[in-house]
Order: structure tokens, then sequence, then C-alpha cells
């Protein structure tokens, strides 16, 4: 249930910061399977991603995304 409500919001995310509302994503998607997610854009996403869920990353925790199920461990 909470991957759910993760993925939901993840996408809605996603779709804002990559500017495009047909983005589809699940736990093991990643910036090579999306054409928009590129080093620029991951700060902005990152940024997103803070905000929305109220949490701080550490440099570290970010390195360590690969997809977005690595997004998804450092939210629990």
């Amino acid at each position: 249930m909470a991957l759910d409500k993760n993925i939901t919001a993840l996408t809605k995310i996603f779709r804002e910061v990559l500017e495009n509302p047909n983005i589809i994503i699940d736990e093991n998607s990643s910036a090579d399977d999306i054409s928009e997610w590129d080093s620029l854009n991951h700060i902005y996403i990152v940024v997103a991603i803070e905000e929305a869920f109220n949490r701080k990353f550490t440099a570290e925790e970010i390195s360590r995304w690969k997809s977005v199920g690595d997004i998804i461990k450092s939210l629990k």
C-alpha cells in the first residue's frame, strides 16, 4: 500500500518536473528509461521530492539512487 502511495506521489513529481504528463514510472524506472531525466533535472526531482515528503536527503543517499525503487527505499 505504501509503495502505491509513493509511486503515485513520485509519478506526479516526475510529470511536473519533467513537464511530461505521460510519464509512467514503477520501482524499476531509471534515468535510462526516461529521456527527460538528465543530471540537471535530477537535481530538480530531488528538490521536489524533499519538499513533497518534507525530508532532506544526504548527498550519499542521493548518489545511491539508480532507480525509483532506490528513491522509495530512502523515503522509508
